[in-house]
């Protein structure tokens, strides 16, 4: 029996996240970007009130895609907010209305790697940055691969993509040496580690309900 006291008494059962029913009483848009927001929400909280400023995120999907022999793809990219050049799975955001998770993976697959996949999997849910941003990202295992025949157009950014495949294991390493420092990526390569170690028993349903992108502050995920 463990001695660890237990914060708040909530000791037993599923570990698990839960939503938390707080009123809202006003929310307002400080900061209107092209793909995300900065908002100010003002609500009921222990009782008294707390005024929290927060990204404000459409969401976002990302794509770990997994050949015949066991190597995953990773992109090269620049990231001006972090001033590196990362390696990082294919990922995208949730910005065509009424996209689901699964469509919006197949979309981005196609267009960062030109690539489609007959297997798809739900590898991992997200959130990003909870303590200040909305954004929830799904991960999906695509297996089954082929090319697409048609070649992308890429700009800005993405005009300068480099492929590489490596192996699931050379990934992990590379996370764990603090080479490869995406989050994403990060949680992507360990999540699908151990799924295959215990079988892809630990693989969900891709069209699993997103209720955590659902259920987010803000109006972007809409």
């Amino acid at each position: 029996m463990s001695n660890h006291p237990v914060a708040g008494g909530v000791g037993e059962g599923l570990l698990a996240d839960e939503p938390a029913a707080v009123r809202i009483l006003d929310s307002a848009l400080l900061a209107e970007g092209a793909v995300w927001d900065v908002r100010r929400d003002r609500f009921e909280f222990g009782g008294g009130e707390l005024v929290r400023d927060y990204l404000d995120h459409t969401g976002a999907v990302a794509i770990l895609a997994l050949d015949d022999s066991g190597k995953v793809l990773v992109i090269r990219q620049y990231r001006h907010a972090i001033g590196e050049r990362d390696w990082e799975i294919p990922a995208g955001l949730m910005d065509a209305p009424g996209e689901s998770g699964l469509a919006a993976a197949r979309r981005e697959l196609a267009e960062e790697a030109d690539l489609a996949a007959a297997r798809w999997d739900l590898l991992s849910d997200l959130f990003l940055s909870p303590g200040g941003t909305s954004e929830a990202m799904r991960i999906f295992l695509a297996r089954d691969l082929t090319p697409t025949g048609t070649a992308f157009e890429r700009t800005e950014e993405e005009a300068e993509l480099v492929p590489r495949w490596v192996p699931l294991e050379e990934l992990v390493d590379a996370v764990l040496a603090g080479r490869v420092k995406n989050a994403v990526t990060a949680n992507a390569a360990l999540a699908a580690l151990v799924a295959r170690d215990r079988g892809w028993a630990t693989l969900r349903d891709p069209e699993t309900p997103w209720t955590a992108r659902e259920n987010a502050r803000g109006e972007r995920s809409r």
